[in-house]
């Protein structure tokens, strides 16, 4: 593995890319954002674009090289406007670092007083326009750390240190985790992003006063079939625990529930949001995108037996039976304006009750791999059980 901070270059790696590509988009990314750093497999084929500048986020990521399908989604417009956006700077990428909760009495994304409409919905900077230092690097890592504070909306302050860690990983470590032999012919990138949390204040992180929580959120391309599928364990009460009205009702075309499967179409066209409780959630999420032949793959770490914090924008009788795994599907607001449109696979760590000094951990891996659909469909089936040959005579109907 290697890494590198990206040159420029950048006007005739445009010119020689077709939209759409990595080489295209990392070429946008150097000429628009400061200090990019890759990370890339020693055949070139696995790449990852970093951003210092954008909180350490994965920008984007490729399985074949430069001429290879760019994963992430990126925000073009924004990312050459001369100014920031006011609320959200949504630039876009592949996977970013946010803390939870984002509603409730506990919110950081809200002012106490504020009603939770999205006027008054507001992304720290911490975690949307301030730079991270890099702290080290290595053949296939980057370390990026930032100092912070925050205010809840109970008026809770928070000192903390972060730090985020990306590791770029190969065919192997996929195979590990999921138990699975990806077969020959396919093309597949794969990195972990460990982070974590330290309390550098004086005072405990105690759950009357609201508790933190690490989110990583993953932003991708929607296609009028693309659709998000999510496992989770049979139960009585299964159904109970799942939360499909952040944004109002889901209708029953874009959100199909079995007894231990969620299927989410993710068309960038309808804003809604689902969740999944810890104690019935598995450490798997999936997207298929069947006009691409992309099948993106997350694995969260669970921890059924913790609290989570609960985002739901309303002052909350229960604040910490949160979900461990959401989806996002981006639509029209209630203005008609868009902020993609995009699509998110989103994972949460555990409430965090730290002492003074005292650190707390939370990785993800994300994976994609493309080519023959046969191929594609055994490992969703092997994974979930769900059935891509009669998911793709839905999506075309």
């Amino acid at each position: 593995m290697a890494c590198h901070q990206a040159n420029d270059g950048s006007s005739s790696l445009q010119a020689e890319y077709v939209a759409g590509s990595y080489g295209y988009d990392l070429s946008f990314l150097k000429k628009h954002t400061k200090g990019l750093i890759e990370l890339y497999s020693a055949d070139g084929k696995s790449r990852i674009a970093l951003s210092p500048q954008y909180q350490g986020r994965v920008f984007t990521s490729t399985a074949e090289g430069n001429t290879g399908m760019s994963f992430g989604w990126l925000n073009y417009n924004l990312l050459s406007a001369p100014a920031e956006k006011r609320q959200f700077t949504a630039v876009g990428g592949e996977e970013r670092l946010w803390f939870g909760p984002e509603g409730g009495q506990y919110s950081i994304y809200f002012q106490q007083g504020d009603t939770f409409l999205f006027k008054n919905w507001q992304v720290p900077a911490v975690i949307d326009t301030e730079v991270y230092d890099i702290e080290n690097t290595s053949l296939n890592t980057v370390l990026f750390s930032k100092k912070a504070q925050l205010q809840n909306y109970n008026g809770t302050s928070f000192e903390l240190l972060i730090r985020r860690r990306i590791i770029l990983r190969e065919v192997a470590w996929l195979e590990k985790i999921l138990q699975y032999k990806v077969p020959e012919g396919l093309s597949a990138i794969g990195y972990t992003s460990e982070n974590s949390l330290t309390n550098s204040g004086r005072t405990e992180w105690k759950t009357e006063d609201g508790l933190l929580s690490i989110w990583l959120l993953g932003m991708f391309a929607p296609t009028p079939e693309t659709y998000v599928i999510i496992p989770f364990q049979k139960g009585l009460t299964s159904h109970n625990l799942i939360t499909d009205d952040y944004f109002g009702e889901i209708p029953g075309t874009r959100l199909q529930k079995s007894d231990s499967l969620l299927i989410f179409k993710c068309d960038g066209k309808f804003r809604s949001k689902i969740g999944i409780h810890p104690s019935i959630a598995k450490p798997l999420a999936m997207a298929f995108d069947f006009i691409n032949n992309v099948l993106t793959i997350v694995v969260p770490e669970i921890h059924k037996d913790k609290p989570y914090v609960n985002s739901k924008w309303e002052i909350q009788r229960y604040p910490y039976e949160g979900d461990a795994v959401n989806a996002y599907n981006d639509g029209p607001l209630a203005d008609g304006s868009l902020l993609g449109p995009f699509f998110e696979i989103e994972s949460s760590s555990p409430a965090l009750a730290l002492k003074s000094g005292e650190s707390s951990s939370y990785s993800q891996s994300t994976f994609h791999i493309t080519g023959s659909f046969n191929e594609l469909q055994k490992i969703v089936f092997s994974l979930s059980g769900a059935d891509l040959r009669e998911l793709r005579k839905i999506s075309q109907q």
